[in-house]
Formats: C-alpha cells, structure tokens, sequence
C-alpha cells in the first residue's frame, strides 16, 4: 500500500501494482503489438507491385511508430490509463497525485516505452522498477505517473479462524449487544492486519478492540493480542450464526410438507353463510332466540338492538339518538392557510 496526496490535500491509499503483474500485462500489450504489425505486413506485402520499394519502407516505418506509440497512447487515453494487458490484469496508470492519465502523460509513457521495451528490451525499465520504491519505470518518472492495482486482495476476514487458547473463553460470550457497525470495522482491520505497519496495528487493534469489548461480557483474559481477541470473538460470532442457520435449514426440512392450520382451509362457521334477518337458529347455549330481535333465553323480548329488554323498559338505543353536532369550521391560521381536515 502507498499513500497518494491528492490536489485537495486529501491523503488517499493506493495498492502499487507488482512487478510480476505489469511485466505480464507488458507481455500481453506487446503480443497484440506483434499481431497487428505482423497484419500489416501482410497487407502491405499483397499490395506491394503498385508502389516502389522507397514509398513501402516509408509506410511500413510511419506503421511500426504507430502500433508502437500510437498502441498503448490511444488505450491509456480512451479508457483512462488501461490498456489491454493492463485490462486483464486489472492494472491502472494513474497521476502521482490519483488523478486519472492526461494525454500527455500517455504520450510520455508511449514515447519512453518504445525505447525501454523495443530498443532496450526492457533492461532500462526493470532496473528503474527495482529501484524506484513505487515501481516506476523511466515512463512513469518522466510523466509522473504510477501504476495502481485495482483488484482488492482476496479478503481475510472470510479466514478469521478461532485462536485454540480463547475458544472456550468465546464459547461464554454474550454477543447479542455488538452492534453491527463494530464488526464491520474489526472485519476489515483484520483483513487488512497483514499489510499494516506494527505500530498502526497496535493502536488500531486497541482501538477497535476496546469498542467491542464494551458490548461484549465476559472480558478478555489478561495478556491477549487486540487481533486474536477480535478473531476470537467475530469466529464465534460467525459459528453461532451459522449454527443457528443450521438449525432453521433442518426445522425447515423436518417440515417439507405444510401442515393444515386452522386458517389455511376454511371451515364452517356461524358467519360463512347469509344469515337470514331473524337468525331463527338456535343459539350456542341450546335457547331459542339471541341478539337478533328473537326471545332470548328469559323468554322475554329484547336485546340490545332496539327491543324492550327483559324489566320491559326500551334498550339504550330505542331512543332516537340526538342529531350530530355540525363540524366547527376550520379556523384559519396567523399565515391565511386553514389547518388540514
């Protein structure tokens, strides 16, 4: 990892590209290079009797300076510092400050690359490589350039492992405070643990440790790295998880074929049919009669639905009730605006 100052005084972490990486996009560039010059050739040599030797030795040099230059200068400038080998191996030509590859660094590079790979057969860019502490080749120094890597390492925290001396220890942690934020960030300080310097994993460590151990009972035993604690306690969390997964896959699969509840068929009921307006049934008691305007189990008439009761005075709504007051009207606001019915 290298850090890159940008134009806004905004410190930005970039992955340099190895020198494996770039010597087999290196590879690739010039292998298409190779195939569309050796299609020149062809093309040239089919049509040679209708032009003298002098005007095709001019073509095929203004040609081979064209795929040469005109190759990795017009792929850097059209996709923003890629060219095809740079493409496959995710590789990306960037400004020393992150800004995206201007033209006229392409032209730089294209220019300097002709006679670093095709006239010196690379010997100037692997010694300026090995020595440059970003990788640069001549290229890169006189455009102020670098190349960056833009495929994210394969990720550690899918690694994270127990540590045997704490896994009884975990086992008895109370998890179900940690919120979920922390362990994002225990996540990625342990996937990125490897390429930090010790002093930043350290007080990283201890940081983001600290914040897990304030949701997290029982406390640590004395003497435990930051890291191994955190991996002790996202591996437990991680096998509680997938414990409890298990277990709703075999509940699941106990129980392939649904059971009929007592709402999934329907069944007969009192209120499935039109009822008619007497309800001349019987009740559910056995007495004739019930809420609907029939004797009801006394034998005298009523009911709360406008039938005398059983002393023969009317029910509470025999009575006509009162006419509703009529709605205020809405009373205007200090702006003009009446306030929403």
């Amino acid at each position: 990892m290298s850090e890159v100052v940008t134009g806004d005084a905004v410190v930005v972490e970039v992955r340099i590209a190895q020198m494996p990486s770039r010597a087999v996009a290196i590879i690739i560039d010039m292998a298409v290079q190779l195939t569309v010059l050796v299609g020149v050739y062809a093309l040239l040599g089919a049509f040679a009797f209708i032009s003298d030797t002098a005007m095709l030795t001019a073509v095929m040099i203004a040609l081979v300076v064209l795929v040469m230059v005109g190759y990795p200068v017009l792929f850097e400038s059209l996709s923003r510092g890629r060219s095809l080998g740079k493409l496959a191996l995710g590789l990306r030509v960037v400004s020393d400050d992150g800004s995206p590859e201007r033209f006229r660094q392409a032209l730089f590079r294209g220019l300097a690359g002709m006679v670093e790979f095709w006239l010196l057969y690379g010997a100037p860019a692997l010694i300026s490589s090995l020595v440059s502490q970003r990788g640069k080749r001549l290229g890169d120094i006189f455009a102020g350039t670098i190349v960056i890597s833009e495929r994210a390492p394969r990720d550690r925290g899918q690694m994270i492992v127990m540590p045997p001396p704490l896994a009884s220890w975990a086992a008895r942690l109370e998890l179900s405070q940690l919120p979920d934020e922390v362990v994002q960030a225990a996540r990625q300080y342990l996937s990125r643990w490897h390429d930090l310097s010790p002093q930043v994993q350290h007080e990283m460590g201890v940081r983001i440790a600290t914040q897990v151990a304030a949701s997290v009972s029982p406390a640590a035993p004395p003497g435990v790295p930051p890291h191994a604690y955190l991996s002790a306690v996202l591996a437990e969390r991680r096998r509680r998880e997938e414990t409890r997964l298990a277990q709703r896959a075999g509940a699941a699969s106990a129980n392939g074929v649904p059971q009929p509840g007592p709402y999934q068929t329907p069944q007969p009921g009192p209120y499935q049919g039109a009822r008619p307006a007497a309800y001349p049934q019987p009740d559910p008691y056995g007495q004739p009669g019930g809420p609907y305007g029939q004797p009801g189990p006394s034998g005298q008439p009523g009911g709360p639905y406008g039938q005398p009761g059983p002393s023969g005075q009317p029910g509470p709504y025999a009575q006509p009730r009162p006419p509703a007051p009529a709605p205020e009207p809405p009373k205007a606001t200090p702006g003009g605006f009446a306030p929403p019915q």
